[in-house]
């Protein structure tokens, strides 16, 4: 008898079993069922989110570097792992070389977002003119607790260029992963467990968006959400559930799963400008000066 693997969610670096006690069958291509994974439910979002606000103000503050060097870990780890995410793709319905080439184009991404870590802050921030004898910083600070509804037209890439980006600038996620696709969902949950993230900085649930969004679209303590294109109706009901906290929400109609689909605006689509006024001292007897 085949014994399924049953992928559990991930939660506060940790690999529970939804409260609910639910699962649902993850069919390949041709329809045969090649394993379970856990129906999450409302509770389980707001497990999520309680880990991913406790692990958010250690994480923002670590410095660039260190999370440059997270980021380029997960890279190597995806790596090491090639062959079982290949082959998760093909279990999916990918061609070898299609699958082959999502898993390398989504090392790149981790390597890529690695090297933005220490310099995105630069582009973005800058030092304002004003008129009065003040010198007037900007600069971006992460937003804190941001829900992903991941890409549902792939099973890793889409994923990862959401993530990526997000936790870089010093965020924490809580992602609603791919329903009919989960597996390497879990299986990139097992990557981070083992590559220095700290747990609660990335959390990943399995079940149905219909069912998972409008908890969290509409959490108090999720600062942000990330959506990849879903129905017109989940889209508005998620934006009509932002308003009370006001909510940043992105909702990408491009695809996530090109090559173009990076860069510095899905770092910056979820940093918050800060200003800073600071006085120009006088000295005394003379011209103003530090």
């Amino acid at each position: 008898m085949e014994i399924l693997k049953t992928y559990k969610l991930y939660i506060g670096g940790q690999f529970p079993r939804t409260e609910s006690g639910r699962t649902y069958p993850v069919l390949a291509a041709d329809g045969s069922h090649v394993a379970n994974a856990c129906l999450a439910s409302r509770k389980d979002v707001r497990n999520a989110v309680q880990a991913a606000r406790k692990a958010q103000g250690s994480w923002a503050g670590k410095s660039a570097f260190n999370r440059s060097q997270i980021a380029y870990r997960i890279a190597e780890i995806l790596e090491t792992r090639k062959v079982q995410f290949i082959t998760e793709l093909l279990e999916m319905g990918l061609e070898k070389q299609s699958a082959e080439k999502e898993v390398q184009m989504s090392i790149d991404r981790c390597v890529y977002y690695a090297g933005w870590a220490d310099k995105y802050q630069a582009l973005i921030s800058s030092v304002n003119p004003v008129a009065s004898s003040h010198f007037n910083f900007s600069s971006p600070e992460a937003m804190g607790v941001v829900g992903i509804v991941a890409c549902q037209q792939t099973a890793l890439l889409g994923l990862i260029s959401q993530i990526l980006p997000i936790i870089i600038g010093g965020n924490t996620v809580v992602v609603i992963a791919n329903t009919q696709q989960p597996l390497c969902a879990i299986s990139f949950a097992e990557v981070l467990a083992t590559s220095d993230v700290p747990g609660g900085v990335v959390n990943i649930l399995t079940g149905e968006v219909g069912e998972l969004l409008p908890t969290l679209a509409g959490h108090m303590d999720v600062n942000a959400l990330s959506l990849a294109p879903i129905s017109t109706e989940l889209s508005i009901a998620a934006q009509e559930a932002a308003v009370d906290n006001l909510k940043r929400v992105r909702i990408y109609t491009e695809p996530l799963y090109v090559k173009s689909a990076q860069g510095l605006t899905y770092i910056s689509d979820f940093q918050e400008i800060k200003t800073t006024w600071h006085p120009i001292e006088q000295i005394a007897g003379g011209a103003g000066g530090y």
